[in-house]
């Protein structure tokens, strides 16, 4: 029994030191800490929207024969002339891409406005018959054809480029095309037809009732007769001096309302630029 006991205690002894000598078993590795989050890129500010303004009327005085309106867009606040037009404070109107006059000072109304826009006409939202369904958004790309003449000394309102501004040497009528005065003295024959023509956007607004509007000429028409300038609208972006191949449907005699007709236009065209 003493032998069986004293084994026991050598067996134990061993244990022991093995035990002492072993070295302990290092942690588990803590789990790799999960990358940051990589910050979504802030999305680019949009750019401004060009071609006019919406909003509410805030100020307002005639003088002159102009009408002076202070719109306020909900962003900012711009002054405004056009002809003399009925309108009133909390009236909503759309103001249409016109000339800006810095440093402006009014001798009829002994005022300064550090800028004013000058347009051919300014439209009432608010005015009798007028409804959301019916009215129109800024149609900065339509020239206004409401009879309106400005004052005499109104600075121009022009912002489109005139054909003299304008090279249009590169320019060759597409195969199967036609040209802009082709098509001004077709019009006729062509209401309701496709047509193809190639011109240089010398005007574009974009996003005016969810459409681009492009002003193109070729330098055939008749200037002194209109005729050299014709419109169309698209959902391609251009800009000004770009050579773009055009094919749609003629339209002729558009009425957008409040006095802005075309006696022809282009609708929905495919716009592909070259």
């Amino acid at each position: 029994m003493k032998i069986f006991l004293t084994l026991i205690s050598i067996a134990l002894m061993t244990l022991s030191l093995v035990a002492c000598n072993q070295e302990p078993a290092p942690p588990a590795a803590a789990p790799a800490a999960a990358p940051a989050p990589t910050a979504a890129p802030t999305p680019a500010a949009a750019p401004a929207t060009a071609g006019g303004v919406t909003g509410t009327v805030v100020e307002t005085m005639n003088a002159a024969g102009y009408t002076y309106v202070q719109v306020d867009n909900g962003k900012e606040k711009i002054w405004a002339a056009a002809p003399q037009f009925t309108v009133a404070v909390g009236d909503s109107v759309v103001v249409p891409e016109g000339m800006a006059m810095h440093d402006y000072h009014s001798k009829s109304l002994n005022r300064d406005f550090s800028v004013v826009y000058f347009v051919d006409s300014v439209l009432n939202a608010s005015s009798d018959g007028a409804s959301a369904a019916n009215t129109p958004a800024p149609l900065s790309a339509l020239p206004a054809m409401n009879g309106s003449t400005m004052p005499k000394g109104h600075p121009s309102t022009s912002v489109s480029a005139t054909a003299t501004d304008v090279d249009f040497s590169n320019i060759k009528k597409p195969e199967g095309g036609m040209t802009v005065g082709e098509i001004f003295a077709g019009k006729t024959d062509l209401s309701g037809k496709e047509v193809t023509l190639r011109a240089k956007v010398v005007k574009f607004s974009p996003q005016i009732m969810g459409k681009n509007w492009l002003h193109l000429q070729d330098g055939t028409g008749d200037d002194s007769a209109g005729t050299h300038d014709l419109t169309v609208t698209s959902k391609t972006d251009a800009k000004v001096g770009d050579t773009v191949l055009v094919k749609g449907p003629v339209t002729l005699d558009k009425d957008f309302g409040y006095g802005y007709k075309y006696t022809i236009i282009i609708e929905d065209a495919n716009v592909t630029v070259e």
